[in-house]
């Protein structure tokens, strides 16, 4: 075979030869470069039903021989996902792909006391982890550490300034969708009600999906203007909705805040849908009274594993020239807080 081919002509063993040929760091860079000029010269080509009866193997041979795939993430605790619902579902999602694919989740702790990135690379070596599965930032202009750019890896979310492979919510699609069903059910006035940390984790789509809605829709700049708030904040909300009189509130927040909002309209005696229909966009609005749009953790999770294995099988390390952005379009929920739709009216 053209692999045992290339170890005899250039004195290494063929193990070598197929770790430089993957690119992988155990590999000395100078030898990598030998492999790949002598490859190129005979024309080599991988076996591609080798590789799909080695991942066969893989599911069914023994299981302390799987795979693995680091997961990593730049919060100030080693598991983020255990202090979230949204990551929680994000993370199971994953691990349930990767169990299918054949491989195992490591969780690795980048701000974990005394690490160091040497130490960190030692550990990813030690362990034979190519692939990283990055749950993003709090910062959301953190970047990448580049010396860790010669892995595959592929991060959730906008968090990370360095171009990577990433997935994300469909935020632009969300929030017309959002528009659509509310314009459907016979409102004329939506309002925008937008957190800034969702503003900018968006990179501003919502804002400019609402706004290019209601020009497309009503053929004039937004009726309502956008009102930006931390959290929920009382009077600026009440005051917001008394000089503008939305029909209804397209609310964009993080899930922890939307007990807030509904507090705030029952102190004060409005009744959803009765006095005003609200959408809730967020991550999780199930066990919530609100309709709207929920973020859809399964998908992500699982495009997330497929997209760091394809990049593995194809040998793909390092930063990508040209990201690729998979989006994930959101769950419509039907809560209490919108009138029915047309054709659900008796």
């Amino acid at each position: 075979m053209s692999l045992r081919r290339i170890a005899a002509t250039l004195g290494l063993s063929p193990s070598a030869v197929s770790l430089a040929l993957r690119n992988s760091p155990k590999i000395p860079a100078t030898t990598r470069e030998r492999v790949a000029r002598e490859a190129e010269r005979i024309g080599y080509r991988p076996n591609a039903k080798l590789k799909e009866l080695m991942s066969q193997l893989r599911h069914s041979g023994d299981r302390t021989q799987e795979a693995c795939l680091g997961v990593i993430s730049f919060y100030d605790s080693p598991r983020p996902w255990e202090q979230s619902l949204h990551l929680t579902r994000v993370f199971d999602s994953m691990q349930r792909r990767a169990n299918e694919l054949g491989y195992r989740l490591e969780p690795m702790w980048l701000k974990a006391p005394g690490m160091t990135l040497p130490r960190f690379l030692k550990i990813l070596d030690t362990r034979g982890i190519q692939g990283m599965l990055c749950f993003g930032s709090p910062d959301l202009d953190e970047t990448f550490p580049p010396e860790l750019d010669h892995f595959a890896i592929v991060t959730q979310g906008l968090s990370i300034a360095t171009p990577l492979h990433r997935v994300t919510s469909h935020f632009y699609n969300d929030l017309a969708h959002a528009l659509n069903a509310t314009h459907a059910r016979g409102y004329r006035r939506p309002g925008l009600v937008l957190g800034y940390y969702e503003e900018q984790r968006s990179a501003y789509a919502y804002t400019s999906a609402y706004l290019g809605w209601c020009d497309h829709t009503f053929g004039t700049p937004a009726p309502v203007p956008v009102l930006r708030t931390n959290r929920v904040e009382e009077k600026p909300l009440l005051e917001w909705l008394r000089k503008h009189q939305p029909d209804v509130v397209i609310f964009v927040h993080l899930y922890n805040v939307l007990g807030e909002l509904q507090q705030v309209l029952d102190r004060n005696g409005i009744r959803a849908p009765e006095d005003l229909g609200v959408v809730a966009v967020s991550q999780i609005l199930e066990g919530t009274p609100f309709t709207g749009m929920q973020q859809n953790q399964q998908v992500m999770g699982t495009w997330a594993v497929e997209l760091l294995v394809s990049r593995l099988h194809n040998q793909d390390f390092g930063l990508p020239i040209y990201p690729r952005i998979e989006m994930v379009e959101s769950r419509w929920i039907e809560g209490r807080t919108l009138r029915p739709a047309p054709s659900a009216k008796a």
